[in-house]
């Protein structure tokens, strides 16, 4: 599959939920169709900001077939199947019909904290089986489970349809150094909107983005900007957006995202549990900024 639809923005999208905790499908569908006008280049569904770890079996196939529905293969889906249990996942992506989705994100396994011996064991496990392509995803601060650089580089030569990282480490001594090793189409997306201008600059290829599920079309043309090199009209998008994202991520992900989407009328500010929804006061500071 050619890397190039996955170049640019792709946008982890939430999971709309109505008020007795039930998914809302026809917000996801409003929703989805609000991005594609947008104009971001692929979704992805069941992320951390799909808070996907509080769904049921049943919910998150259910959300997969709408999303294909919805989307009707105007921009490429990608769908999360992680976590620490390589053998569930295995056995998820085995009774998975994969021929409407595109690729896989996986994100590290979380809680076992295993050696980087592990984690290669459990991509070139769960990736022998996988039909489509698979995109990691190292995010330590929520997994206690750094993907190193050496281990991402190996995985990249030596799985083929391991096809990129998302890169939420935050640490760009070992960015850089995936970006200087990796194989020429092995992708690095930041994992980090406030990162993505200057992770673009040494190199990445984009971002799967939270903020934009709000502001699909500013952060879109910040980062197709960036990528034609116009780096002095990506920066202005970038410092007006930055304290946004600054507020969208102060006290939960994707609580923060959830408020903008209720103040733009697009998605109910329902989370489930364990997350709660912001703070009146940050509420305010939300709103205050998507609606000026």
């Amino acid at each position: 599959m050619p890397i190039k639809k996955f170049i640019g923005t792709g946008v982890a999208i939430v999971t709309p939920f109505r008020a007795d905790g039930t998914v809302d499908f026809n917000a996801m569908r409003n929703h989805i169709n609000f991005l594609i006008s947008g104009g971001v280049e692929y979704i992805l569904v069941l992320g951390t900001t799909g808070e996907s770890v509080t769904l049921s079996k049943e919910e998150k196939n259910a959300i997969i077939s709408f999303a294909i529905d919805t989307i009707e293969k105007r921009v490429p889906l990608v769908v999360g199947i992680g976590g620490n249990n390589t053998q569930a996942i295995i056995d998820t992506i085995k009774d998975t019909d994969f021929s409407s989705i595109d690729a896989v994100l996986s994100v590290a396994p979380y809680y076992n904290k295993p050696t980087q011996e592990g984690l290669y064991e459990h991509y070139r496990n769960i990736a022998s089986v996988c039909s489509v392509p698979m995109i990691l995803y190292n995010v330590p601060g929520r997994t206690s489970s750094n993907i190193s650089a050496a281990t991402t580089v190996k995985l990249a030569k030596n799985v083929k349809n391991i096809i990129g990282i998302k890169e939420a480490s935050g640490n760009f001594s070992q960015i850089m150094q995936i970006i200087k090793n990796k194989p020429k189409d092995f992708m690095v997306i930041s994992g980090d909107d406030a990162l993505t201008l200057p992770m673009i600059s040494t190199g990445a290829t984009g971002v799967i983005s939270v903020v934009a599920n709000a502001l699909p079309k500013e952060f879109s043309t910040m980062v197709r900007l960036a990528l034609d090199f116009k780096f002095d009209e990506a920066r202005k998008i970038h410092y007006q957006l930055l304290d946004f994202i600054e507020l969208l991520f102060q006290e939960n992900n994707p609580g923060g995202i959830k408020a903008a989407l209720e103040a733009k009328k697009l998605v109910g500010n329902n989370l489930r549990l364990p997350l709660t929804p912001v703070s009146k006061e940050l509420y305010k500071k939300i709103k205050d900024f998507i609606t000026q």
